[in-house]
């Protein structure tokens, strides 16, 4: 079969390599198609963000390697022993990150607590490929109405449905979302049909602002154009907002907003309010801790998607409670296209993308 594998940062070709043997607790499956994440993008090109130094190091000792790809749909072709859940022709979905099922959490019958396990694209081989070897843990059926293309996203939905549940939003509370990527745009929908009476949309890109309306946003603020906290303020009263997303943080090199966003949304929310941290930022930054502490400001992080989050992300879509298409514009054809999607990807403000470029490779 045709995989992509890495052979250093920037070095990514296309390889014939041998189609994985089936084992047990596994499916082969066939990816109809897969996007980069954009954190991955970055990791391609030695962007520094999560993970970069254990990818560094993999790149340095095993290259070449299968790297990426835990964004995808794909259809089962064959079941190892012990699969209970899925069949021959089955369409499915994955979260990326997986219990390692030996530590005292997982034995104990907390794993969804567990952050020792793999990473499908990172320790595990990814899917940027023709035929996958997937854990069954992995994986949720799919609704016959999700495409192909929205159901490569919900990988990240399911990680913005955590993030919407770490919030704690409570029925009424003014919610502003900075950063109208995929997971903002994500946030933002979930936030609306989680009990937020006031969803506002903050981002600095006049086609992202235009996606965020088109999906529902109570109030749409293009940061370029004024400034994001003040009008914040202006719209709640002078208060602040109840809960702030921060999800446009990250390398300035790739469009990113570095730690603006971060400062911005500090400023956003109200005394007592919550922050809930999205992005990457790839190494240390400065944090002003005595002014959280001084505000009663809560700084949380999301917890890790579970299986549960996953088939919550196929009800959400299948419903049309939230809405994926309207993101997605760049959808490109055939395995040899996949440089592209990183290229797009990793640079989406050259591009005007707001949803990851998507492959597909079968149908």
């Amino acid at each position: 079969m045709k995989a992509w594998r890495f052979y250093g940062f920037s070095d990514m070709r296309l390889d014939d390599i041998p189609v994985p043997e089936l084992k047990p607790g596994h499916v082969l499956a066939e990816i109809l198609c897969v996007q980069p994440s954009v954190t991955e993008a970055q990791l391609a090109f030695g962007i520094p963000t999560l993970a970069f130094d254990r990818i560094r190091k993999r790149l340095e000792t095993e290259a070449p390697v299968q790297l990426f790809g835990h964004e995808f749909c794909a259809r089962v072709l064959k079941v190892g022993p012990g699969v209970s859940r899925f069949r021959p022709g089955d369409r499915v979905a994955a979260r990326a990150k997986l219990p390692c099922l030996e530590c005292p959490l997982c034995t104990a019958g907390r794993s969804a607590l567990c952050r020792s396990g793999p990473i499908i694209g990172f320790q595990l081989p990814g899917c940027f490929c023709e035929v996958a070897l997937l854990p069954e843990i992995a994986l949720t059926h799919l609704a016959d109405n999700i495409s192909n293309s929205e159901a490569a996203c919900l990988q990240s939905l399911s990680d913005s449905v955590a993030s919407v549940e770490t919030a704690n939003i409570r029925i009424g509370d003014t919610v502003a979302v900075f950063g109208q990527g995929s997971m903002g745009l994500e946030c933002m929908q979930i936030a609306r049909v989680s009990g937020a009476g006031r969803v506002i949309a903050v981002d600095v890109r006049e086609e992202a602002c235009a996606v965020a309306r088109e999906l529902g946003a109570t109030d749409v603020i293009n940061a370029s154009e004024a400034d994001p906290v003040e009008a914040i303020r202006d719209l709640t009263g002078g208060n602040g907002a109840d809960v702030v997303f921060e999800c446009a943080g990250g390398s300035a090199r790739q469009g990113l907003a570095g730690t603006r966003t971060l400062s911005q949304a500090i400023d956003a929310v109200r005394s007592g309010g919550t922050i809930v941290g999205v992005s990457w930022f790839g190494g240390p930054i400065e944090f002003p801790v005595d002014v959280l502490r001084e505000r009663s400001l809560r700084y949380v992080f999301p917890d890790i998607s579970t299986l549960e989050h996953l088939e919550h992300t196929v009800r959400l879509v299948a419903s049309g409670r939230v809405r994926l298409k309207p993101a997605i514009r760049h959808v490109l054809e055939g395995i040899d296209k996949v440089p592209q999607a990183f290229e797009i990807t990793a640079n989406k403000g050259r591009y005007k993308a707001i949803n990851p470029a998507q492959v597909v490779l079968a149908q």
